[in-house]
């Protein structure tokens, strides 16, 4: 229903905007001054929309909508340059298998999507799978035997586009017959004589630390603990007494095991998609754009589809206890992001 709008329109007002005014926007567009003037008026008109303001000095101010325009025009032509240069890279024949790697801590259903996405995308193309911890995968992502990876947080590093996914809760994992289980929610305080399962801070050393810094914010120092490589392990080890553990809500669990939300903190493991910025198949900026939005938790606040906020009053057991919630609602921490 929009079909009178052409890149062009993006285009032209993008620098309109950019270059906040229609002298040097059509010398950098190599184009008359009226001509935009013509082509603004028409856009805005047709939209029912208005994007800029002229100042008294005749400079170009981008309205609050204007501003939205900036940046929703500036990924409609990176989309269009990325759809045509998948299209070439098809006809000559340049993808013809990828690689895609995920950690032990990511959800399989998403490895999974993001397989399925790429055979609809490019059905051609063979996919070969590998699975490793977040600092060996970020390495073969850099050297280029891994194409991309899902990966828990955090991971930086300049030359690698880091897409966040979503956010999962840390919850406990438990015995089912535990005396902690009784209760909706358990309080920081209950983890002080019980937790004492850990992944393994080999596995991800900037996520250990990171959790460490968490727990000591809310007064929870360990010293020694058991250490597994894997979720399954970490699931072992508390079905055999060993304690209780962290892990992502919505982890399948075994059967004569539980968990429960930790109240008045928001702990999250954060997943993120990673790819080369600059040596990747050509699929992948697309893959990527539709795989966010699919799967995307959109806001930084907000949790897997399986997640819900712990219900602090749940576990207020009696007045020492209500003694360690506050008043202004949950402390809000991100633990691997």
């Amino acid at each position: 229903m929009n079909d009178w709008a052409e890149f062009r329109h993006f285009r032209y007002l993008l620098t309109i905007l950019e270059k906040q005014g229609f002298r040097t926007a059509a010398e950098e567009l190599h184009t008359s001054q009226p001509n935009l003037t013509v082509q603004a008026r028409q856009f805005q008109e047709n939209a029912g929309v208005r994007l800029f303001r002229r100042s008294r000095s005749g400079r170009i101010r981008p309205t609050e909508t204007g501003m939205a325009f900036i940046q929703l025009a500036r990924t409609l032509l990176e989309l269009r340059d990325e759809v045509i240069d998948l299209l070439n890279a098809i006809e000559q024949g340049e993808i013809a298998s990828v690689c895609f790697g995920s950690t032990p801590m990511v959800d399989p259903s998403l490895f999974r999507s993001l397989c399925a996405m790429h055979r609809t995308l490019l059905p051609s193309a063979s996919i070969r799978s590998t699975h490793g911890d977040t600092v060996q995968l970020v390495d073969e992502v850099l050297s280029g035997a891994v194409d991309a990876a899902l990966v828990t947080m955090p991971v930086n590093h300049p030359e690698l586009s880091i897409q966040e996914v979503r956010k999962d809760r840390l919850v406990v994992c438990l015995l089912k017959d535990s005396p902690l289980a009784q209760y909706p929610a358990l309080l920081p305080k209950d983890l002080r004589d019980h937790l004492s399962i850990l992944y393994h801070p080999k596995r991800h050393p900037a996520a250990h630390a990171r959790l460490l810094q968490l727990l000591h914010s809310v007064d929870i120092q360990l010293e020694q603990y058991s250490r597994a490589s894997h979720p399954s392990e970490m699931q072992a080890l508390v079905r055999d007494g060993f304690g209780v553990a962290l892990i992502p809500e919505g982890t399948t669990l075994d059967e004569r095991l539980t968990t429960r939300p930790v109240a008045g903190v928001d702990w999250t493991v954060d997943t993120a998609l990673i790819y080369h910025k600059q040596r990747h198949p050509k699929s992948l900026p697309i893959l990527a754009k539709k795989f966010l939005k699919v799967h995307s938790s959109g806001e930084a606040a907000s949790l897997s589809p399986h997640t819900k906020r712990p219900v602090r009053t749940a576990v207020i057991r009696n007045k020492k206890d209500s003694q360690e919630t506050t008043e202004d609602g949950p402390i809000q921490l991100s633990l691997l992001g």
